[in-house]
């Protein structure tokens, strides 16, 4: 009856993966009955046993005989006789050496050899001594499903523990190796991202090396949130390449998936040495287009500025941080850095008199660029919302005509024109206000009931405006080089390619940190808008944009409390408006929690800190048992995977990216 249960488990998982067991054990009982155990993969028996770990017994030759059992590497336990139950094992991960009930006697036949100085053992001795043990956690079980045979089943539990002697344990071999690494990974849109590498050493001890590929399903990738952690130059940027172009690959056909990357280094849009002086841009030329803040000789792009009149608050960030580059600083100028304005979108919710006193700011802050001659499309500026409907004119500060009297009188002993309609107007009355208010200050014009009318940040505005002493707005003139007027359409046009299912590089490599975050809040929130748009109006379909950053501890900071900003909501509503990203940084530990629990895919490589690992082992279970091999692999491209497809964390050696037609290589 046996036989014939074992028959009809044999027929019904035909076509299943997990038919590689069946092969795998019946080979290794021929070899048991001709005793060839130098080629068998057995590597020893259960001496203890549960849900969530085992310790095996094993022998020095049956490590030998399978080229070491590394800490880090996959074993698989069957049972011995396992008669009619549908195919299945268990798997396990070794996690360090144990001591067997006999170490002590152990440890003093090894004490009174080396004491005798005995040259060579002799056949009793040496079979008692070679017996040792080994900790594993138990990962999961690999079956057939019952409920459709050809389909491979992984659970991450046991479905019982029994006694210990009635299991094997083996070292599987590269069918079941391809099976436990690549067997529950999604079949649609593979890539190969990698090798299977269980130990950094690259010395085996029967001189054979694996080359079992390890593949990722860009289904895994799209509308998720993906991880990269490690120090610097030891491949991240690399796993990142391969990701992007494994994205490309698999979206040949249908252009679903656009990308944008914040390239803050130049090395994805600008052929480089380490990638075959090639570069993703330039092996996607008809699929990608770059944004450049400053061309490149030999890379194509488009020009990528700012308007500094349509988005003050984060361009006044910007200027200050070009100014503090180039060490200005007088006591105007670094007073004029410092004003915080308010962001537009704001205004229309503030109550009248704060409102007034908010759009004055930005029109002093307009008045200083106009100054400096950055070009303005007054249209452009006309349209935007800044105060109530009442005001329809965006130039006009709505001074008093008191103050606009006195003002006037004094300084240029004038009547009060008609309020200004344009920047030039604008900024001519903003001069006299300055000026007003530095030679007449206790005019009593100058209070507004108990309130001073310019408060110590439109001061600062002022004097910068119309210095005592200094050249005032003349000092940005350097910076105009960033500015255009109808700077604004570079995002339409970017949302337009990302619709398009291109990949856009935004080449930030000279870039301040100032600018690179005002580009990626600008980018990102309208990247969200328009997805969330389309989800409203049910035109989403199957349209997915992935957004790459580095340096993500600069947007994600892990004391931040802000749940509302763009960031924070990629985290939480991303996947449903079809945003997925790839952040890379150095520690967990710096990206902020909210994002770490929403984050589906990690690829990990070296990290030097304890508190890092436990960092990540606290947001992702999986990473438990895995620490001190990430604190110990220095390799670059050695990473530490873990996708939705895979259960288990799997150690893989990444190819080096190499832009090419062909399949990269794996590196050295």
């Amino acid at each position: 009856m046996g036989e014939l249960g074992s028959l009809l488990n044999t027929a019904a998982t035909q076509g299943n993966p997990i038919d590689a067991l069946r092969t795998f054990l019946l080979r290794e009982d021929q070899m048991e009955q001709a005793r060839r155990t130098a080629d068998m993969r057995f590597v020893g028996y259960v001496l203890e046993l549960g849900f969530d770990a085992a310790k095996i017994i094993t022998s020095d030759p049956y490590k030998l005989a399978v080229g070491g059992i590394p800490r880090g590497s996959f074993l698989i336990m069957t049972p011995v006789n396992a008669g009619s139950t549908p195919p299945h094992f268990t798997l396990l991960r070794v996690t360090g050496v144990s001591p067997t009930p006999l170490s002590n006697q152990v440890q003093q036949t090894y004490f009174e050899l080396h004491k005798k100085s005995m040259p060579e053992l002799d056949v009793w001795t040496q079979s008692e001594l070679q017996w040792g043990a080994l900790d594993c956690d138990v990962l999961g079980m690999f079956y057939a499903n019952p409920l459709n045979m050809q389909e491979l089943q992984f659970s991450g539990d046991v479905n019982n523990v029994v006694s210990a002697h009635r299991y094997k344990v083996f070292a599987p071999d590269d069918a079941l190796l391809r099976l436990i690494v690549n067997g529950m990974v999604k079949p649609e849109q593979r890539s190969t991202i990698g090798t299977l590498r269980t130990m950094e050493c690259g010395l085996f001890s029967n001189g054979t090396v694996t080359n079992i590929p390890v593949e990722v399903s860009m289904r895994d990738f799209k509308g998720c949130r993906t991880a990269m952690f490690g120090k610097t130059r030891l491949g991240k940027s690399n796993v990142v390449k391969l990701l992007a172009q494994a994205m490309l690959d698999a979206t040949e056909t249908d252009n679903s998936v656009g990308q944008l990357i914040f390239d803050i280094n130049g090395e994805y849009a600008n052929d480089n040495p380490q990638d075959g002086n090639r570069s993703l841009r330039s092996a996607n030329e008809a699929r990608s287009q770059v944004y450049a803040l400053t061309p490149r000789p030999n890379t194509p792009s488009r020009p990528l500025r700012l308007n500094f009149y349509e988005q003050p608050a984060a361009c006044l960030e910007v200027i200050a941080s070009l100014l503090e580059q180039d060490n200005q600083r007088s006591n105007y100028i670094r007073s004029f850095a410092s004003v915080g304005l308010p962001e537009l979108a704001d205004l229309p919710s503030m109550n009248e008199s704060d409102r007034t006193r908010a759009v004055r700011k930005v029109q002093m802050y307009w008045a200083c660029l106009n100054k400096a001659g950055f070009a303005a499309d007054e249209a452009r500026l006309r349209q935007l919302r800044l105060i109530a409907s009442q005001y329809v004119r965006h130039f006009d500060c709505h001074f008093n005509a008191q103050l606009r009297t006195a003002a006037y009188g004094a300084v240029r002993q004038t009547p009060a024109p008609a309020a200004p309609t344009n920047l030039d107007e604008l900024q001519g009355e903003l001069e006299v206000m300055a000026r007003f208010r530095r030679e007449a200050p206790n005019d009593p014009n100058l209070m507004s009931g108990t309130r001073p009318v310019f408060d110590p940040d439109m001061t600062a505005l002022l004097d910068f405006l119309n210095p005592a002493t200094g050249t005032g707005p003349a000092v940005l003139r350097g910076y105009i080089g960033y500015h255009a007027a109808d700077a604004g359409n570079f995002q339409i046009e970017i949302l337009q390619l990302l619709d398009q299912g291109r990949t856009v590089i935004l080449d930030l490599g000279n870039a301040t940190d100032s600018i690179r975050r005002y580009f990626s809040n600008l980018l990102s929130t309208a990247v969200f808008r328009a997805q969330e748009t389309k989800f409203v109006s049910s035109t989403l379909g199957n349209r997915y944009v992935q957004l790459y950053f580095e340096e993500a501890h600069n947007l994600f900071p892990p004391d931040s409390k802000d749940l509302t900003g763009v960031y924070a909501r990629f985290a939480k509503e991303g996947a449903k408006f079809h945003i997925g990203m790839v952040y890379s940084t150095q520690s967990p530990s710096t990206i902020n929690k909210e994002l770490l629990a929403q984050t589906e895919n990690f690829f990990v490589g070296h990290l030097s800190s304890q508190d890092e690992t436990k960092s990540l082992s606290r947001v992702q279970v999986a990473f438990a048992g895995v620490e001190d091999d990430i604190l110990r692999a220095k390799t670059p491209g050695y990473m530490r995977m873990l996708t939705m497809s895979h259960r288990f964390v799997v150690p893989v050696q990444a190819f080096r990216f190499e832009a090419r037609t062909s399949v990269a290589a794996p590196a050295a």
